[in-house]
């Protein structure tokens, strides 16, 4: 988008600031060293800046009185949750005011006749989790960032994480939003109805927008029943053709109640295993690729008998080559602790991140090719493939300390263009942000860039709303 603001119509800073701290108190606006690194940049370690200002609203109405006088001004606002995004999608430029969502926090209601829950926009994950479970009742999103992420930045990006296969993206847990607009209006649709078909169905416009429309302060979202028994199992296989075929044989027997189906490549399931406490592979040998399999069932007496009676079955039949499963709760966790080693990719890598989706069927032949290019075109690079593939989606890491004196930003142009071809999605659940702007082009028409251009300049005349992210 273009910057629409002149020098006349520009207030200047000052006096917006002044404005702000007579709307919303001297302790909610920061500036300079008041302004803690938090705000400054997220996991993607991009370049720390400050903001020159931050603002931290205690209430939806603060939230629009900030907006009305920043819209006024034409002054940018760059809307900030956990500071957990791998995209760049919550970082401001020295001249942005940080609009800061931590004191928007709480649970508000848990509705047991609806299974909704109204939570406030700053509230983390893991507590909405976790007054859902208090509730007897189970939220579906998770994500490993639980404990730091917040509800509003999990729908402003549609975020994903490890259960999309079983319950779908954060998309598919709301029914309703407030959101609060650049110009300071307030859009309140927090209705518990499942159905509503009363022309446009606004929420959409602002999950998976990336705080570019508009600033969400509150959602309802959908409960589900909890799941009362959860089996873990990690499978060796033959290869990728092995693992859809897998994913299949469990989906036909079991349905909705495979949770989580989570490959790992050699090279990052070797990594993984060597991060975690014993550094050593729950398997005497080595294998083309491994399945992280979760099989949650309602019932409580499930001992976890079927699910390996499916497995021991798949065994005879060829399709996999071994299998463990987790005897216990802590036996579980170990093996999820090898595919959540990318937690520690910012400490040990310098990790070059890709989150890309593709159709299923296409997954396996992609990673064989994307391998065979870096190797070619950078040896002795270490590339680490992981991912959902339930869901088509696939994670890449190249770590940047093993091609030395190579810029981030052609190894993303290498790997992303390989997807033009099969029409993949270069996001499939971080979000746009700033690292992939210039590469939306390869998964979005013109028509519909010029559509979503339309949006925003509808929604967001004065272009202030996280300015630079995804145009």
């Amino acid at each position: 988008m273009t910057d629409n603001s002149t020098a006349s119509e520009t207030r200047p800073l000052s006096a917006t600031l002044g404005a702000l701290r007579a709307a919303l108190g001297e302790d909610s606006v920061r500036v300079g060293e008041q302004i803690g690194e938090r705000a400054m940049t997220d996991w993607t370690r991009h370049a720390p800046t400050r903001p020159a200002a931050l603002l931290l609203p205690r209430s939806t109405e603060q939230v629009a009185q900030a907006l009305a006088i920043c819209h006024a001004a034409y002054q940018p606002v760059v809307p900030q949750g956990g500071m957990t995004g791998l995209a760049g999608g919550a970082i401001a430029r020295s001249t942005d005011i940080a609009l800061s969502l931590e004191r928007l926090s709480g649970v508000e209601e848990v509705d047991a006749a609806s299974a909704t829950l109204t939570v406030r926009a700053g509230t983390t994950l893991q507590a909405a989790q976790e007054a859902a479970a208090d509730a007897g009742f189970e939220l579906a999103l998770d994500l490993g960032a639980r404990g730091s992420c917040q509800i509003g930045g999990n729908l402003a990006t549609n975020a994903g994480g490890n259960r999309v296969i079983q319950s779908g993206t954060a998309r598919d847990q709301v029914l309703g939003l407030e959101v609060v607009l650049a110009n300071g209006d307030v859009l309140t649709s927090l209705g518990k109805m499942v159905k509503n078909n009363t022309g446009y169905d606004l929420k959409h416009w602002f999950i998976g927008s990336e705080g570019t429309l508009g600033v969400i302060t509150r959602a309802v979202l959908r409960l589900h029943p909890q799941r009362a028994a959860r089996h873990t199992a990690l499978v060796a296989l033959d290869g990728y053709d092995a693992a859809v075929n897998l994913l299949r044989r469990l989906s036909t027997r079991f349905g909705n109640d495979i949770g989580a189906f989570e490959i790992m490549w050699p090279d990052f399931y070797d990594l993984g295993v060597s991060w975690t406490a014993t550094a050593r592979s729950p398997f005497a040998d080595s294998h083309p690729l491994y399945a992280l399999i979760e099989h949650a069932s309602f019932d409580a007496g499930d001992d976890g008998g079927r699910f390996t009676a499916a497995l021991t079955d798949a065994l005879e039949a060829g399709a996999i080559r071994d299998a463990v499963i987790a005897q216990s709760v802590a036996d579980a966790r170990a093996l999820w602790a090898i595919r959540e080693c990318t937690a520690e990719f910012p400490a040990r890598l310098d990790p070059v991140n890709f989150d890309v989706s593709l159709p299923i069927g296409e997954i396996g032949a992609f990673v064989d090719h994307c391998r065979a290019a870096l190797d070619q075109r950078w040896p002795g690079n270490a590339s680490y493939f992981f991912g959902h593939i339930g869901d088509s989606n696939l994670h890449v890491t190249v770590d940047g300390h093993s091609i030395p004196g190579v810029d981030h930003h052609a190894v993303y142009a290498f790997v992303y263009e390989m997807l033009r071809p099969l029409h993949g999605s270069v996001s499939a659940e971080h979000g746009i942000g700033l690292l992939k702007r210039e590469f939306l082009p390869i998964s979005r028409s013109p028509a519909e860039l010029a559509a979503m251009a339309a949006i925003k300049h509808a929604l967001d005349p004065h272009g202030i709303l996280n300015p630079g992210k995804l145009f």
